[in-house]
């Protein structure tokens, strides 16, 4: 059993029974909170167990645990023999630098790291180290300091693994925690206060605990992510806060106090538009920000689980360049700690308050100081101390070292200083030296380091460019000084390296300054093209053996220089090589590779080898060995020897059953029992990729051991190689080896390497788990029992400490490992500490002459050739040039054939054409040419193909490339020239303007149009509104006065009264509108009336706009200018702005560009005309002598720039010519020569130039031709008139013909020239205009490019603005919203008011009405008084109401039932002198109903009232508050608008920032000093003379404007006197006149009367309306009785009848009965005489009893029939007596109830009375 499964079950020292207690309860805790996790936030609070059944005891602070108690020790076999001491651990030379925070500071003398499954303790003096073990043996995770210093916590890894807390520096275990993780624990932190520990774990759980860790109780858990978390810390401000990063996250934790008490609270931090990174280092601000790191180098501020910014350095330059691995809060300053080897110093505080300023999210902060560690430095961890009061850093570098830094950025502050270096990652290779106590390393980054493992020093190093990945010490043999190392590296290169001692130099023999070793590189050579991977020297020396990832061997010749011997290949990449040990006879290589192979080869002899053209060697004796999986088929064979073992044993105890019944005398019978069906043999497994051959050694010729990883790992296999097998292919073959020791506990833990002791007394093998096992070995051989007892221990990490190397000193006292984890640690075996002290490592000596040789040179190049390219390289150069001297030779032989028949051909030429042969004839054979002809067609054809794609895509390239220069022009540049000057005209050239911009522009006439067409369509609207109300307006009148005509009263007399009313309320309605008309007219007047302090809007407006523009003109650049609200612009006025201008501009260049290609045009024309004009001109002066001649105008021509779009013209001709030129640029540049024949045949495929690429000045060249042949014919006619003499009438004809030839040449000639100045002259003009147009442009684009600077900080500026308003909108809004409801309160307010007064007036009216009803001196005045006014609500009716509708009315009969006790309480002491539910004796019962109705009112009416109260105040309530709202809104809104004006002002300054280009002329500038233009003109104004002329005229108004508000004021002055004269004047006559009419009023009236009173109420409209009312209900009441009285008689005609009917059928009942009743009887005597009656015939008597009972049953059916009938006709009875009683009720007075008719009989008189005897079951209702 392997020793990490002992040591995980190591049982606690039993100390005390409280320690035992306690870890119980722990244990059941932690039981408790495993069973409830979840996947997030499922914590588990400590509050959840706080109720135990008993209390739980506090562990002692003096109580501390036994280290030796706990710590894990090596496992050794039972009853081995082998001692626990065979291996202790003697120094650890390594350093796990990649593992995060693996460097804490407990002082300033020691260091504190991990080292596999030890924590290091480094004395920074001595250099001596102490070891903490861990307790399971499963490696170790983390360990933290204590902030006090005073304790570490180690969190250890393997199945539940502990958390330990050590005592320091005594380092006695002080608390063990447990069940914090399942697997492994990554990190831990105390909080400030140090009372609390957090840890978190690694997959599957990522478990965060919170550790009360001093009484080892789990505090509070949770998930803390379902990815790898790096880190947890608690927050240095709050302790209560916690941080967690990791792969891809971060997540903010808080400890809430829930319900259930307290919780961990996980929020997860959100990246948003911010690429997710991995997240290593950060920390917490106390503001409860965090600051992380990424991986790219910035820095991240997050708030509230967000990320408010990115902070970079300026430029966007990232923070650091690599990833942010640690980052420090101290005193203000931020530390950050990059990979890239700085340290960098930020202020906090910047960084605390920083915010994005753009989209990018970015915000730019340089650093205050910074430090560079140095080159190569990847710093990942840094730990503080504070040393003599100084603080002193100790950093930890992923690169192999730790450093000692001084932080403080003080003109003192000391360098940077290495204190150690070490390995970067993993050992690859080890080796000693075979005759001194000297150790050699290499691993990939680079070094090779040489160790001293008696002294426990590091000697030297020696540092390459590539990473070293194989290493061996060569043997005494080939170097007896011991000196000497092979080194193979990642690209191929082997380096031979020498040790030696520097001060035996007799160079440096004298200096004392020199380090004790020295390394030296002696050779370098590069066998292999990838990672050399096994490196071994033969037994006797003479040969090294190097093996690669490259499937190669390669074999050198072990000399003062390796000379290669050759290589052979392998299947498979090489895993080891071995030399057979010299007890072989002959010498053999063992190679093993990884996919599954191993091969044995003999020593190759190097004087056999051919190396001429290649090392590789051939017929190489080879043997192959093809490992066939056999694991399946061994697990198989044990399955079924245990199932047989297990029924073998089932068998012997059934027969031992069999026996003991037997003896007992009992009889057994035998049945057969049925076996139960096994479980089918699992099938076997061989793995599709064979497993990896691990390591390997001889154990006999021919033989070997192997040991394999994957599938096949578990057992040491027993190989051995066939003899007659060297024809067969190795990738067929399929060998098992022969015999299988099974290895304990390796399944999934391979053994990597093996070694053995000088002696083979000792096998030590290196686990893949970093574990270390010892095997003792009785004998050489191994075997199944040799290795069953074992010595192991853990020693490097369990995850990724595989043992890389493994071996023991030459002396067999050290044994020295290396792992994966990059240690590296040495071992005493079986010797105690203080015999080594005597021993000391012996440094070579040097080689004679080393101080004199030349520096080897070194392969640094990782791409440069092996040896064998580089013998394939200058093998193919040899063969290569062969071939070319072969290819020139052929070259000249044909050259010379060439020349001959070349010969040939002149020779041809030179004879006589018939003597001279057809070319034909030179032809040997036409097929040959045909056959030509067609592959050079087929080719062309093949061609033409391949260029499909290319000219495909060229042409789409061209298209593209008009598409976006030529198709976007609207205008080009067209110079259009003068004929007759050198004056010329440009356009300009123009994009095409985007249909965006002209609709932008003409967005505003839309606009207008919409507006105007709306106003239209709402106008249309209103008139179909109107015409439509009108319409039904309308029909409800025509509609009334047809319901009316219909209700119109049939007599005249109530139409004549209805008359009078109408006139009445007509003239009642005139006085009512007089008096209202003059009250509106005097409430008018009186709100018409200013108050004292009114002053005129007008005014105050004026008054306001002088203030504004009072005194200088206000400039821009003012402090106290403020920017008008129509001024003020943004992003879409400038926009708009821009567009315009643009459009403008663009509009301006075309059409002067349209005018210019007019002029362009005209030229053509002209030129068309003048080509005309000489063409006619031509034949005149051919009729003209010489002299008379005059010169011929030249034509004009076009120039090209007058035609810029024919350049963009071609054809075949010009692409031709184009392409000769490209390949006469290409044979200068080559020079090539070709030969005469090959250039006349290229030359005839030639053609001539194009026309269109002449001169085109050629174009006049068809003028010569005609002039000479016109000139020969005019010799001619010359010669033959010279040959006849013309007649005088012939002489006077040419006369005149050869005047009208003159006058027509001068014509013509002056046309031509007219035209030609005229296009000049119009050119010139044009060009004038052009020139204006320039100016204008220029001062255009001076005018955008300002524009376009405003509209960028605009769009800077805009997001803030639209903030701002944005604020001042909402406030706006939320300002006329407060406004509404607060007219709507006051609305609400107004009318709860007048519903009080209502329902006071209503009260005041009931008691009024309440005193009327009294009589004068009524004895029972104050009982009803007291009755009216007792305050108890009216139930009654309440009840009434709620019994009409119970269900509706119950819940507000339980919410009345509390308040009327309470009233019937406090009415009680009022209540009890009387009685009021009795009308007391003598006293008006109507008066008194009357009093109990007024009552109820009186009761209603309050309750109405105190509802509206108590509505009007909560109205009121609410009122106030929104008023407070309001003010608060109002005060917010004034700070938003002042902030938005002040930002206004900002914007608007730094819009006067701008440089703004104002061209003027001398005469422009009014601006002197002394009478002369300063140089600065900074102080100076730039103003129109508008707005000066403007501001002079103005002084002068203001004068003017001043004199007359003088004169104004006056004028006002002297009215204000004469109005209060006349106010008074006027109050004394109203005074008098109101004394008059009250004497008046008393003389006429005797008192003061209300007139308007009584005009409204001299004609009681009401009371006539009354009668008149009162008068139709008469008239209808009296119309309705008629009509009841005549269906009164009907219905007592239908009751007579009835009632007869009803007397026929109860005298027809009563007669029924009676019969009834005596057939009863005569039954009850047949029954008497039923014996007699038996006795004579029977069939009669049946026959007549059934005759008799069938009557019986028809008289009983007819009875009941009856029963039914006249029941039915007393249901209809009732209704006729009901329907009369209440006709007779319904006339009152009027009318009497009519009398029954003197014969009528009423039913009671006609109903015959019935015994009980008679009628026993249906009484018969009257």
């Amino acid at each position: 059993m392997e020793a990490a499964s002992e040591e995980s079950e190591t049982s606690l020292p039993k100390e005390s029974e409280e320690q035992k207690e306690d870890v119980k309860q722990v244990k059941s805790d932690t039981d408790n909170i495993e069973g409830n996790l979840e996947e997030q936030n499922s914590e588990v609070p400590l509050e959840a167990q706080k109720k135990p059944e008993k209390v739980e005891k506090k562990i002692s602070e003096t109580f501390f645990y036994n280290y030796e108690d706990i710590h894990s020790r090596p496992f050794v076999t039972e009853d081995s023999g082998i001692p626990i001491n065979l291996l202790t651990l003697k120094y650890s030379f390594g350093y796990d630098c990649t593992r995060n925070a693996n460097l804490e500071v407990m002082d300033s003398q020691t260091l504190l790291y991990i080292a596999g499954n030890q924590v290091v303790l480094l004395d920074l003096k001595t250099k001596s180290q102490s070891y903490i073990r861990s307790s399971s043996g499963g490696g170790i995770g983390f360990i933290t300091a204590h902030p006090t210093k005073q304790y570490f916590a180690v969190g250890e890894k393997g199945e539940k693994p502990n958390l330990i807390v050590y005592d320091y520096p005594s380092l006695r275990p002080y608390r063990i925690l447990q069940g914090g993780t399942e697997k492994a624990y990554v990190f831990g932190d105390f909080n400030n206060a140090g009372t609390l520990l957090a840890s978190v774990g690694s997959s599957p759980d990522y478990m965060l605990t919170i550790w009360d860790w001093k009484q080892e109780n789990i505090a509070l858990r949770s998930k803390a992510f379902s990815q790898d978390v790096y880190k947890v810390t608690f927050s240095a401000d709050n302790e209560e806060q916690l941080t967690t990063s990791g792969s891809g996250h971060i997540k903010f934790w808080k400890m809430a106090l829930t319900f259930t008490g307290f919780k961990l609270q996980g929020a997860l931090g959100r990246f948003g538009k911010t690429a997710v990174t991995d997240i290593i280092g950060y920390v917490e601000l106390p503001d409860g920000k965090v600051i992380s790191g990424t991986e790219w180098g910035n820095l991240l501020l997050w708030e509230g689980g967000f990320i408010k910014t990115e902070i970079c350095q300026a430029g966007h330059k990232p923070c650091h360049s690599g990833p942010v691995s640690q980052l420090v809060l101290k005193e203000g300053e931020l530390i950050t700690v990059g990979r890239d080897g700085f340290i960098r110093v930020w202020n906090s505080d910047t960084i605390d308050t920083a915010d994005s300023v753009d989209d990018t999210g970015l915000l730019e902060v340089e650093p205050m100081n910074e430090l560079c560690v140095g080159r190569n430095v990847s710093l990942s961890f840094m730990s503080k101390v504070q040393d003599s009061g100084q603080p002193v850093w100790y950093a930890q570098d992923s690169n192999g070292a730790i450093w000692k830094l001084d932080l403080t950025f003080s003109d003192m502050a000391r360098d940077p200083e290495c204190l150690y270096t070490f390995h970067s990652g993993g050992i690859e290779a080890m080796s000693v030296s075979p005759i001194t106590y000297l150790l050699a390393t290499t691993a990939l980054d680079g070094s090779v380091r040489i160790y001293d493992f008696i002294s426990n020093s590091q000697l030297s190093e020696i540092k390459f460019k590539q990473g070293g990945t194989a290493l061996t010490w060569a043997p005494h043999v080939v170097n007896p000084k011991g000196g000497l190392i092979a080194v193979g590296f990642e690209d191929g290169v082997i380096r031979i390296i020498e040790v030696y001692n520097p001060k035996e130099l007799p160079v440096l023999a004298e200096q004392t300054n020199i380090e004790n070793v020295e390394i030296n590189l002696k050779q370098a050579f590069k066998p292999h093209s990838t990672a050399v991977t096994a490196l071994a020297y033969e037994c006797n020396g003479e040969v090294l053996a190097t093996g690669s990832k490259d499937k190669t061997v390669f074999f050198f010749a072990v000399e003062d220089k390796y000379e290669p011997i050759g290589f052979i290949c392998v299947p498979g990449p090489v895993q080891a090589l071995q030399w057979s040990p010299p007890s072989h006879e002959k010498s053999m290589l063992l190679i093993l590779c990884e996919n599954g192979f191993a091969l044995q080869v003999s020593a190759p002899v190097p004087e056999e080898q051919d190396t001429a053209s290649t090392y590789k060697i051939k017929n190489l004796p080879t043997q192959y060995f093809h490992f066939y999986s056999i694991k399946s088929r061994i697990k198989l064979e044990e399955e079924i020897a245990l199932r047989e073992k297990k029924r073998q044993e089932k068998e012997k105890a059934k027969l031992e059953w069999i026996k003991q019944q037997q003896e007992m005398g009992e009889e057994i019978e035998e049945e057969p029992e049925e076996e139960p069906e096994e479980e089918p043999l699992p099938p076997l497994y061989i793995p599709e990729e064979p497993s990896p051959i691990l390591c390997g050694f001889y154990s006999a010729p021919g033989k070997f051991w192997l040991s394999l990883g994957g599938y096949d790992s578990g057992f040491l296999y027993h190989c051995e190689f066939s003899s007659n097998d060297h024809q067969e292919d190795p990738e067929n073959r399929q060998d098992e080896p022969f015999e299988v020791i099974p290895i304990e506990d390796s399944d999934n833990n391979p053994i990597r390497r093996i070694s053995f002791c000088t002696n083979r007394l000792l096998m030590f093998c290196g686990m893949q788990n970093g574990a270390l096992r010892v095997y003792p070995l009785q004998d050489e051989e191994l075997s199944v029992d040799t290795l069953k007892e074992y010595w192991s221990l853990n020693v490097h990490d369990n995850d990724y400490g595989q043992i890389q190397g493994i071996c023991s000193s030459y002396d067999d006292r050290f044994l020295i490992t290396c792992g994966g984890d990059g240690n590296i640690f040495t071992f005493n075996i079986l010797s105690p500490e203080d015999v080594h002290e005597e021993l000391k490592a012996e440094i070579p000596s040097p080689r004679s002459g080393l101080e004199k040789e030349e520096a080897a040179e070194d392969i640094e190049d990782p791409n440069a050739y092996n040896i064998e390219e580089v013998k394939q390289k200058k093998e193919h150069e040899r063969i290569m040039k062969e071939a070319e001297e072969k290819k020139e030779k052929k070259r000249e032989e044909l050259s010379a054939l060439r020349q001959e028949f070349l010969l040939l051909l002149q020779k041809n030429q030179e004879l006589p054409k018939h003597m001279q042969l057809h070319r034909q004839h030179f032809e040997m054979d036409h097929r040959i040419f045909e056959e030509l002809s067609r592959q050079t067609a087929h080719r062309i054809q093949l061609l033409q193909k391949e260029l499909a794609w290319e000219q495909e895509k060229h042409l789409i390239g061209l298209q593209k490339l008009q598409k976006l220069f030529r198709d976007s022009l609207e205008f080009d540049t067209v110079v259009v020239r003068a004929i007759q000057s050198n004056h010329q005209i440009s356009t300009y050239r123009l994009l095409s303007m985007s249909e965006k911009c002209y609709q932008e522009h003409s967005s505003w006439q839309k606009i207008v149009h919409k507006g105007a067409w709306k106003k239209a369509e709402e106008m249309d609207i209103v008139r179909t509104t109107s015409s439509r109300k009108r319409i039904s307006a309308f029909e409800g009148d025509t509609e009334k006065l047809k319901t009316s005509e219909d209700r119109k009263p049939t007599t005249h007399y109530i139409a004549r009264k209805y008359e009078q009313i109408r006139r009445i309320v007509e003239k009642s309605e005139e006085r009512k509108a007089k008096i209202l008309k003059r009250e509106a007219e005097w409430k008018q007047l009186y709100q018409s009336k200013p108050s004292d302090d009114y002053e005129n809007p007008k005014d105050v407006e004026a008054i306001r706009k002088a203030q504004e523009n009072m005194g200088s003109y206000n400039l821009k650049t003012a402090t106290n200018y403020r920017v008008p609200e129509n001024e003020c612009l943004n992003t879409e006025k400038k926009m708009t702005q821009l567009t315009s201008l643009e459009v403008l501009i663009h509009k301006r260049k075309v059409s002067i560009n349209k005018e210019i290609m007019a002029l362009r045009d005209l030229k053509i024309s002209v030129i068309d005309e003048i080509k005309c004009l000489v063409q006619e001109l031509k034949p005149i002066q051919a009729a003209l002598d010489l002299s008379e001649r005059l010169p011929l105008p030249l034509v004009p021509l076009l120039h090209p720039g007058e035609v810029p779009e024919k350049k963009f013209e071609y054809d075949r001709d010009i692409l031709l010519k184009f392409q000769e030129e490209q390949e006469a640029k290409a044979k200068l540049q080559e020079e090539l020569q070709e030969s005469s024949s090959s250039s006349a045949f290229s030359h005839g495929f030639l053609q001539a130039p194009s026309v269109k690429e002449t001169d085109p000045m050629a174009q006049a060249a068809d003028v010569c031709p005609i002039t000479t042949a016109s000139s020969v014919t005019d010799e001619q006619k010359v010669f033959e008139i010279e040959k006849a003499e013309p007649t005088e009438i012939e002489l006077e004809i040419l006369k005149k013909e050869k005047i009208k030839n003159l006058y027509l040449q001068d014509t013509l000639i002056k046309k031509i020239n007219a035209l030609m100045i005229n296009f000049d002259a119009e050119l010139r003009v044009l060009r004038h205009k052009k020139l204006k147009l320039d100016v204008l442009m220029k001062t255009a684009d001076l005018r955008y490019i300002t524009c376009y600077e405003e509209l960028l900080i605009l769009k800077k500026l805009e997001k803030h603005e639209k903030l701002l308003q944005e604020r001042v909108s909402n406030l706006i809004r939320e300002q006329e919203a407060i406004e509404l409801k607060l007219k709507s309160y006051l609305a609400q307010m107004e009318d709860r008011k007048s519903e009080i007064v209502k329902l006071q007036e209503c009260e005041k009216a009931l008691y009024d009405t309440f005193q009327a009803s009294l009589e004068e001196n009524d004895e029972f005045a104050d009982f009803l008084t007291k009755v009216l006014k007792k305050k108890i609500k009216c139930v009654e009716n309440k009840d009434v109401g709620r019994e009409a509708d119970e269900e509706d009315e119950n819940e507000e009969e339980k919410d009345e039932e509390p308040s009327l006790g309470i009233d019937e309480e406090n009415s009680g002491s009022e209540d009890e002198d009387f009685d009021d539910s009795v009308c007391p004796d003598n006293c008006n019962e109507a008066l008194y109903q009357n009093t109990i109705q007024l009552r109820q009112k009186r009761l209603d009416i309050e309750k109405a009232l105190t509802e509206e109260k108590e509505a009007a105040a909560s109205l009121r309530k609410k009122y106030n508050a929104l008023v407070e709202k309001a003010k608060e809104v109002e005060t917010s809104m004034g700070t938003a608008e002042t902030e938005l004006e002040t930002f206004q002002w900002e914007k608007q300054q730094r819009m006067n920032d701008l440089h703004v280009v104002v061209p003027l002329k001398l005469h422009q500038v009014e601006y002197l000093v002394n009478g002369e233009m300063p140089s600065d003109f900074s102080q100076a104004l730039v103003f129109t003379n508008q707005s000066l002329e403007y501001l002079q005229k103005r002084i002068v108004d203001l004068h003017n404007e001043k004199n007359l508000q003088r004169e104004i004021y006056k004028k006002a002055q002297e009215q204000h006197k004469q109005l209060i004269q006349d106010k008074k004047e006027m109050e004394r006559e109203i005074r008098r006149l109101k004394e008059q009419c009250n004497y008046l009023m008393m003389k006429k009236f005797g008192r003061l009367v209300d007139f308007e009173a009584v005009q409204a109420r001299s004609a009681n409209i009401r009371v006539a309306e009354l009668e008149v009312q009162i008068m139709e209900k008469e008239y209808m009441h009296s119309q309705e009785l008629k009509e009841w009285e005549a269906r009164i008689s009907d219905l007592q005609q239908q009751l007579r009848k009835l009632t007869k009917e009803n007397t026929s059928k109860v005298q027809q009942l009563n007669r029924f009965c009676l019969e009834k009743q005596q057939l009863e009887t005569k039954l009850d005597s047949l029954k008497n005489y039923l014996g007699l009656e038996l006795q004579g015939i029977r069939s009669a008597d049946i026959k007549e009893k059934a005759r008799l009972t069938s009557r019986l049953k028809d008289a009983a059916c007819d009875a009941a029939f009856l029963r039914e009938e006249i029941s039915i006709l007393s249901r209809k009875d009732r209704p006729l007596r009901e329907e009369l009683m209440l006709l007779s009720r319904k006339g009152g007075c009027l009318f009497l109830q009519p009398s029954l008719p003197q014969d009528s009989t009423t039913p009671t008189e006609s109903l015959p009375v019935f015994t009980p005897e008679t009628v026993t079951s249906s009484p018969v209702s009257p």
